[in-house]
Parts: C-alpha cells; structure tokens; sequence
C-alpha cells in the first residue's frame, strides 16, 4: 500500500489492452480487526464478518475490483490461492483445513472499454494473489489495477508517520460521480494537502479552465444507480479493535470529501475498508486522535494521487482525459 507500511502487498490484474476492468487485493494475511463504512449502496463481499459482533477477527486480503456485481468472482480467485498455501480461518485440525476471509468491495465500468463481457473474474484475482505473494515491488498508481477502468481517476495511495513512530496509508479508486476540481480555478480540491515532499500545482492557466468547461457539455446522471464508485482501504500498524476500525474508515470518507464535490451522491456506493495490522501497540488517546485526522488526509492525498498518475484513455466505450492532460500548466 505505501512504503511505510511496506508488510501490505498490493498487486494488479488486468487485460492487455487499455479498457476496463481489473482487481486490486491488498493482501494481509495477518491483518484483524477491520471494519467497512458504507455511504451508499453497491456490491460487496463478507463485510458482515467484519462487524464487531461476528466471530471472525482477522481477514487475509481485500479485494477492489472492477467489473461491477461481476467483479466480485474475482474475490474467489484470491481466496483459492491462499487457501491453496494453508492462508485462512482454521476450521479444521490439519494446516490444509482452512477458510481464506477475503472481503471486497467493486466498482462500476461496465462497457467503458467497448466490450461489456471484459470484466475480472476468478483467474484474474488468482493472478493478483499470486503477485501479491511472491513480488516486492513499488506500487504503480494511476490507470492500473482496479483503477484501468475508472473515469480521469484510477488508483493512488498515500501514507504519513506520526511523531510517534505510528503509520497511516491509504489506498483509493477513485471513480466518483463529483467533480475533483474547483471550477472556479481549475485546482484539484485535493492540492492544498499534499506534503511539500509531494508535487506542488499550479492555478491552471483560464484558457484551459475555459477548454476544460467547454468540453463537458450538459451534466447527464446515469442511467441507474451506483454507476460511480470510490473504494478505499485505510489501513494503520497500531492494535485497534474492530469498532476502532470502523471509526478509522469514518474518518477516511471524512478525507473523500474533501477531494470530491459532491460526494456520497446517489449515484455512488462509496466504501471504505479500515484495518490494522497490529505491529504496534494500542494506541493511547493522543495517537488515537493523531490517527483518526491522519487518515482524512492520507484519503485526500491519494486521490490526487490518482488524478495526477492517471492518463487519458480511448476505447470505444468512450474518451476520458486526464487532469494533467487537460491543465498542463497546472503540473
């Protein structure tokens, strides 16, 4: 997921061609206590065993995926490679007796790469997994993995350490039904809090704000519902408990929307997975609260992320630019 919590594993499958849909799964298999926050309806995966009640108090990956209600298949594939390695909840007395819990979450792009049969599925999340188990590699960010398919987003992350020693990341696909940019300016609502180590933009030239304006037409809502989706993973090296968990992913959409107006629309199933890998220990009130803002920023800061790595892309589903396509001046 980032450099600082470089124990996550994070890799993509995709088609070899420039179109849709994809699977993302951070993979953890020591990672407990998580917790999803919803803020809308779309296709989920296990998230009723990360409530605080159920008995199960650790997953072994997550999956982001495109490919709507069909991606979900490609949370099988995950769960059939580390079953395979003995990864999972024990329900039996041998190492091989194993259940993988691998929630997920997926995103809608039916179609955007021509072909409304071009979704992940089983083999595809087996392919992730299997990268995610054996490669150590930096992680790519912008039109891969489960953001192949998104609009002028994609997938982008970001990561802060406390004065305490303390790590927050978060991972985003961003595919949102708001706009990410102030039409005022041109500036991404997400500039203001990047880190001075990260790239410092511009006030995008008004010949481009005018173009960019110009260029979009009449606002057309989708067809049906939850057609746009942001997902997201947050994830910390403290111990927190489940409830904990679902505090921290709160505080994740608190950061979405800042980066995106308007947010949690209709149209959207937003979703945000917390989790805690437990490599530190609980956290007193003061890294509680440090960790509860970092989390918000953290969000922010990997969807623009994700804007600025994502490039324009064609298919005969249709053209999206991107923004550092559409505001060079801006970069």
């Amino acid at each position: 997921m980032s450099r600082d919590l470089n124990h996550h594993r994070n890799r993509h499958a995709r088609p070899e061609f420039p179109t849709s849909t994809a699977c993302q799964p951070p993979q953890t298999p020591r990672s407990e206590g998580p917790a999803p926050d919803f803020a809308g309806p779309l296709g989920t995966r296990e998230t009723d065993l990360l409530d605080p009640t159920a008995t199960v108090p650790q997953v072994n990956a997550i999956v982001l995926s495109g490919g709507s209600a069909y991606g979900l298949a490609s949370a099988g594939g995950v769960a059939d490679e580390l079953g395979a390695r003995g990864i999972g909840f024990s329900v039996g007395p041998t190492p091989d007796q194993v259940v993988p819990i691998v929630p997920a979450a997926v995103v809608f792009d039916l179609g955007r790469g021509g072909q409304f049969g071009l979704r992940p599925g089983n083999e595809a999340g087996a392919s992730a997994a299997r990268a995610a188990l054996v490669e150590r590699q930096p992680l790519l960010q912008g039109c891969v993995g489960a953001g192949t398919g998104g609009l002028k987003g994609g997938l982008g992350s970001a990561s802060t350490v406390l004065s305490d020693g303390a790590i927050v990341a978060a991972l985003v696909v961003l595919n949102a039904m708001g706009s990410v940019i102030d039409e005022r300016t041109g500036e991404l609502f997400a500039a203001r809090f990047l880190l001075d180590a990260e790239p410092r933009l511009n006030r995008p030239k008004p010949a481009e704000l005018h173009a960019f304006l110009g260029s979009r037409g009449p606002l057309t809502l989708p067809s049906t519902a939850t057609q746009n989706t942001t997902l997201a993973v947050v994830a910390t090296d403290v111990v927190l408990s489940k409830a904990q968990c679902r505090r921290l992913a709160s505080a994740g959409h608190d950061g979405l929307a800042r980066a995106v107006n308007p947010v949690h629309t209709l149209f959207d199933g937003d979703t945000i997975f917390g989790l805690s890998t437990r490599r530190r220990p609980a956290p007193d009130d003061a890294t509680a609260y440090g960790l509860m803002s970092a989390a918000g920023d953290c969000v922010t800061r990997a969807v623009a992320h994700a804007l600025l790595s994502a490039r324009s892309i064609t298919t005969p589903g249709g053209a999206w630019r991107s923004y550092s396509d559409s505001f060079p001046s801006a970069l």
